[in-house]
């Protein structure tokens, strides 16, 4: 990939205007446009000025298009997101999974052996009630049994999944695709951990069920994705015993103590006893009513769940870094981040740890 193709995504994922640029690279808005159309290369200190501005490595402006990776037609969950934002949220995806895949390269890992759909999968169901039994049975195919999942994140990464966290605006949720034949779910960093494994579970819907016939439409796949999501993390029977086969009311600290225990949020506790028939639809609307009166529908009540963490990637790195395949500086700009920074953030996360890279 051109010089001029990579200012121009990393412009996209910074969500400034070219005349933006220009200003904070002390450049005229006229030679940005011309780099970004390949009419125009910029010196090396221009491009420095450039890397500065955008927050990006050199690297970056250097690295070739080997995996000509296009978001084309991706399960994109979102609210009311304007289109520049979802350039923003696409092209910060983009980079990366080339990251993630460059590093893999260099330590020769074949992509395509790491993920096996199971077979049958996904399964095409003819009712949403039947959801929550291809959700029982990936359970079974992956030996989960029925106890909670303590890390989701790790699961997926487990199985094959590529799982990425991006700093994206409140408006964008998750984005599923395919590359290759391995499967990408990204979500979006800064959310409470049962909203965030809500997401990954939600996306692992999409991956692993087709709505009935007269659903298959944008609508009627969220709603299955959404089921299976809650199905997936607490099935059926666990939910039944937990709160029993019929109540007339639910208690919120009841719901905020099994929320810390299966790491599901207390509005899909409801959303399950609901679809479940535990409760009537005039409790599950007193119970959303307090939440939204409360103003607890984003963020809810009492000690929050920590989100989880991928850390495949960045083991990879490691691994490439003392193994000397990468330097220093190589390995900061895989990680998406100086290693300054990084090291910062580990340490405090794990209580001083010495980091070999750090140090």
């Amino acid at each position: 990939m051109a010089i001029a193709e990579r200012l121009k995504m990393a412009r996209k994922m910074r969500g400034i205007s070219q005349r933006e640029l220009a200003r904070r690279a002390g450049v005229s808005a006229n030679a940005v446009s011309k780099y970004e159309r390949g009419l125009n290369v910029p010196g090396s200190a221009v491009l420095i000025r450039l890397s500065k501005a955008l927050d990006v490595k050199i690297e970056y402006l250097l690295r070739p298009d080997t995996y000509s990776i296009r978001l084309k037609a991706p399960a994109f969950r979102r609210l009311e997101m304007g289109a520049k934002d979802e350039v923003m949220v696409k092209e910060r995806v983009r980079d990366w999974l080339e990251r993630y895949l460059e590093v893999e390269d260099l330590l020769d890992i074949d992509m395509k052996s790491e993920f096996h759909m199971p077979l049958g999968y996904p399964i095409r169901i003819s009712t949403i009630d039947e959801v929550e039994k291809v959700a029982e049975k990936l359970r079974h195919e992956w030996n989960l049994g029925f106890d909670p999942i303590e890390s989701l994140t790790d699961l997926l990464e487990d199985r094959g999944v590529k799982v990425g966290v991006i700093p994206a605006p409140d408006t964008f949720e998750a984005i599923t695709f395919w590359y290759d034949s391995t499967p990408i779910v990204a979500v979006r960093d800064g959310v409470p951990g049962d909203r965030q494994r809500l997401s990954l579970a939600h996306e692992l819907g999409h991956l692993m069920v087709l709505p009935p016939e007269e659903m298959d439409n944008d609508e009627g796949r969220e709603k299955v994705a959404f089921r299976f999501a809650g199905a997936f993390l607490v099935p059926e029977s666990t939910v039944k015993r937990e709160l029993g086969e019929e109540r007339t009311r639910l208690d919120l600290f009841e719901l905020h103590l099994l929320k810390h225990k299966y790491g599901l949020s207390m509005q899909a506790w409801i959303y399950r006893a609901k679809d479940l028939g535990i409760i009537s639809r005039k409790e599950y609307h007193r119970l959303f009513d307090i939440f939204t009166e409360k103003n607890w529908r984003q963020r809810e009540p009492g000690d929050q769940i920590l989100p989880e963490e991928p850390r495949r990637m960045k083991r990879l790195v490691m691994r490439a870094y003392t193994e000397e395949i990468i330097s220093f500086s190589r390995a900061s700009e895989l990680l998406g981040q100086s290693i300054e920074d990084f090291c910062t953030i580990e340490e405090e996360k794990h209580e001083g740890f010495p980091i070999e890279i750090c140090h």
